[in-house]
């Protein structure tokens, strides 16, 4: 069942990096993207984020086991992102100010997008961990469960702002639109792969599942509220009420997304 199976989360990791590289497609269009429009897409994807960790991973994790597995793993979730935000600490720098485009600059741009994508690749394999046992939706013969279509969801619309993110730098050097798209795309290659591994590991070790389950969680959450939300204001921080109330407005409407998603996979 492992092997039938991990093709098609394989296929749900690949389709959530390409929807990354939608993000890009603004500056198919434009040449500047508003900070308003910005904090709404930052706090559209953080509202995603929130819901889907607290209604579909922290449920399901207390479905399967205690309060104390689950937090236990929430807390690795966010001690395993916290040590990978310490690795690329010291790697700040403002693209705006630099007059032309710097090899190794974008591809450390791109890296610090790349290692906040791992968890959520873990996160994607992990909603996976009940296929084939139970789901109203079935591809190739395989039950997909409500939690993956849930989770796959939320993850591709909260890739599109991070896709706009890898963007904007990138436009600023004069990147050409494709090669953007190919870089925010790339951006998120560790999805696949971290879904994969995810859900080979949680489907050997069932009983490790609603450490899983609290591990994605803590990691998302804190994704949200280390940095997401705070690049958010970055962007508004000119705006009027320095772009708190873009940011709800987002997170409203990010929320306002997900009820009917999670009532048609309950």
């Amino acid at each position: 069942m492992i092997a039938d199976g991990l093709w098609l989360v394989i296929a749900a990791g690949i389709f959530t990096a390409i929807v990354c590289g939608f993000g890009t497609f603004p500056f198919f269009f434009v040449d500047e993207i508003s900070d308003r429009l910005t904090v709404v897409l930052w706090g559209l994807a953080g509202g995603i984020m929130l819901f889907a960790s607290l209604f579909g991973f922290v449920v399901e994790g207390l479905g399967e086991g205690t309060i104390l597995e689950v937090a236990t793993g929430l807390l690795i979730g966010v001690a395993l992102v916290v040590l990978a935000d310490r690795a690329i600490a010291g790697y700040d720098f403002e693209p705006r100010a630099m007059p032309e485009a710097d090899l190794r600059k974008l591809v450390l741009i791109v890296g610090v997008l790349t290692v906040h994508s791992f968890p959520e690749g873990v996160a994607l394999g992990v909603a996976f961990a009940d296929l084939g046992a139970e789901g109203d939706l079935v591809i190739a013969g395989l039950a997909i469960p409500a939690l993956a279509v849930f989770i796959t969801a939320a993850i591709s619309i909260q890739n599109i702002p991070e896709g706009l993110a890898v963007a904007i730098p990138l436009h600023t050097y004069g990147i050409s639109r494709w090669k953007i798209f190919g870089w925010a795309v790339f951006s998120s290659i560790p999805q696949p792969i971290g879904a994969a591994v995810a859900f080979v590991f949680v489907s050997i070790a069932r009983d490790l599942l609603p450490y899983g389950f609290g591990f994605a969680a803590g990691a998302m959450i804190y994704l949200v509220l280390n940095d997401m939300f705070p690049d958010a204001l970055e962007h508004g921080k000119d705006l009027p009420g320095k772009g708190r109330r873009e940011l709800l407005v987002g997170i409203a409407i990010g929320v306002a997304i997900m009820l009917p998603v999670m009532t048609l996979t309950e």
